[in-house]
């Protein structure tokens, strides 16, 4: 069982194209592109994590992992 979607934040800071996608949860895929200085809402369960793949012309590696929970949007 999984917690509530929370409405989550990010921000592409690199000067390259990444794709960053939802990991280690069943039955929920969640995939974007977002271009340099694009900034991305979207929902998650807190348990999940983003996956960054960062682009070049070429391919794209696996950059980074954050832990949706870390990508809350606060309410303050």
């Amino acid at each position: 069982m999984h917690s509530e979607p929370v409405l989550c934040y990010y921000t592409n800071t690199t000067n390259h194209i990444q794709i960053i996608r939802s990991a280690k949860i069943v039955n929920y895929y969640f995939e974007r592109v977002v271009f340099p200085g694009q900034r991305l809402l979207f929902e998650a369960v807190p348990e999940a994590q983003l996956e960054v793949h960062t682009g070049t012309t070429v391919t794209a590696i696996l950059s980074d992992r954050v832990p949706c929970s870390r990508l809350r949007v606060s309410s303050d």
